[in-house]
């Protein structure tokens, strides 16, 4: 344990939901806690964008298991059902798989268990009769796998313990989630059904380690979350509260470096409107992300054998090309759609071949659809909607021309969109927001991969960026770079895990989050 002369000053690199949950439980515990955020606005990735009177969510729309961010509310004495308005969707989301034979098929995704199991037998009974031991299957993975979750894994040593002993018989790491769904379901539309959530991760379903077929199970259980205002509404929300607690944000503020004395954290050297200063600090926890920061903000000399080359090697997500677009009237569509490529293997292949090196843009892409104006007024003019367009495309790393090819992927995403709008909304655009995978990582998204590191057994656990960087001390990292991974649950939890790590080593006794069980609050809305 480190012995401090004086009160430590906590420095959080990034106000994004993983900087704004560990400031949270550290100024929670009185601890002298300051955010910088180079960003005009708070929140990141989970920022928001604005396109004359409408408003978007700049990344995360799903908002599932909220019960885990509001055991970081309640740790400090507040409540996350009363700081934001959280809707439960019915139907959390339409999938409109296609084929390259066949007809789409439609389903809408319920949490009811039963009518579920209905509306897959619709496709294919068999399957139907199948769901349920589907979702027992991944309730027991999800209860071997969430001590794992939250805890720390610095190495294999962590994983030789009682419960991830116990865990591996029913997490069967040698599975993809297409090997695992396939046991249970025939239709390939089904097994897509339950599949196509490896993409939250930026993976193919044959890529992505069995493990992830908790996330359809998540969804099932727990359900799929709209708070008011968007997710950046939470951030805000979250934002509050760290200063309630007498935590400081300061935003429009870059950090250029992190500063070391030998291997100790001893300040930042910040910009701001072109002046540069240096704060003091004794502990830096960095929640941009993660891989983009090491090779920024960390000198090579302490760094070591993570060299920029050896950062660069790892293999990462898919990113993703997005339209924000302002309609005049409604839009018939339920507030969450996907819809599949027909040839959706070959669409995956282009995205994410070669780690994004050898990718390029589909002619017939998958996408997905946020259409929050169906649930929530506030984003939109009245009788107006802000729609959300999210295709999946290569990262920079396969070198495609975004300021050449931005048009024609805008041309081809907005005739694609007429499977699932069922006409043409040209005339009825009122406004247009556009971001490229360059523009993401002009942003600090290291290859513009918007789902951080890819999620394969190799870079899974102790082999993310870890919580407490080993080469140095007083450096500490949180976000989905980290364990357990990206998504908003899992970086709620990679707080927790940093913040009580650093809080054991000041000596301080840490704020206990409670496991919290879901909650019913709020209302269930057919949308």
């Amino acid at each position: 344990m480190i012995a401090h002369s004086r009160h430590p000053r906590i420095a959080v690199i990034g106000a994004g939901p993983g900087g704004l949950a560990a400031g949270i439980l550290l100024a929670g515990r009185g601890l002298d806690v300051t955010i910088y955020e180079r960003q005009p606005e708070i929140g990141g990735r989970t920022g928001r964008v604005t396109a004359g009177p409408y408003s978007f969510d700049l990344g995360p729309t799903f908002f599932l298991m909220p019960h885990v961010l509001q055991e970081i509310f309640a740790a400090v004495g507040r409540d996350l059902y009363r700081e934001v308005e959280l809707t439960r969707l019915d139907p959390m989301y339409r999938l409109v798989i296609g084929s390259p034979d066949a007809p789409d098929v439609t389903i809408d995704a319920t949490q009811n268990p039963e009518e579920m199991a209905r509306r897959i037998s619709a496709v294919h009974a068999a399957d139907g009769a199948r769901f349920g031991a589907f979702v027992e299957h991944n309730r027991r993975k999800l209860a071997a796998a969430e001590p794992i979750l939250r805890r720390p894994i610095r190495s294999l040593l962590d994983l030789v313990r009682t419960d991830a002993v116990k865990a591996a018989g029913v997490l069967n790491p040698h599975l993809s989630v297409h090997d695992l769904n396939s046991r249970y379901f025939e239709h390939p539309a089904v097994r897509l059904a339950v599949g196509f959530q490896s993409k939250y991760l930026g993976m193919s379903p044959k890529e992505a380690p069995s493990l992830f077929t908790i996330l359809p199970f998540i969804e099932y259980e727990y359900g799929v979350w709209h708070p008011k205002g968007g997710c950046h509404a939470l951030v805000r929300a979250m934002a509050r509260v760290f200063e309630d607690l007498g935590g400081r944000i300061e935003t429009g503020i870059e950090v250029e470096r992190v500063e070391f004395e030998g291997r100790r954290v001893v300040g930042l050297r910040v910009r701001r409107d072109g002046a540069e200063r240096r704060e003091r600090c004794d502990h830096a926890v960095c929640n941009a992300d993660a891989t983009w920061a090491l090779k920024r903000l960390v000198p090579s000399a302490v760094r070591g054998r993570e060299t920029d080359a050896r950062i660069d090697a790892k293999r990462y997500s898919c990113s993703t090309f997005m339209l924000y677009l302002g309609v005049d009237g409604e839009v018939d569509l339920p507030h969450h759609t996907i819809r599949t490529a027909r040839g959706y293997e070959q669409n995956l292949d282009e995205i994410g071949r070669e780690g994004g090196a050898g990718g390029r843009i589909s002619e017939d892409p998958s996408y997905y659809i946020c259409n929050p104006s169906r649930t929530d007024p506030t984003l939109a003019p009245p009788g107006q909607s802000a729609l959300y367009v999210l295709m999946p495309v290569p990262n920079t790393k396969s070198g495609i021309d975004w300021p050449a090819e931005r048009a024609a992927a805008r041309a081809r995403l907005r005739v694609r969109l007429r499977v699932v709008l069922g006409g043409v909304l040209g005339g009825r655009f009122r406004a247009e927001r556009c971001i490229t995978p360059r523009v993401w990582g002009e942003m600090g998204i290291n290859f513009g991969a918007t789902f951080n590191l890819a999620h394969g057994l190799d870079q899974m656990l102790h082999r993310r960026v870890p919580h407490r960087a080993p080469f140095a001390d007083g450096m500490w990292f949180v976000g989905g770079g980290t364990h357990p991974g990206s998504g908003l649950p899992v970086i709620f939890l990679s707080a927790q895990i940093t913040a009580g790590m650093l809080c054991d080593e000041l000596g301080v006794s840490g704020i206990e989050t409670r496991s919290a069980p879901a909650r019913g609050a709020g209302e269930l809305v057919g949308v």
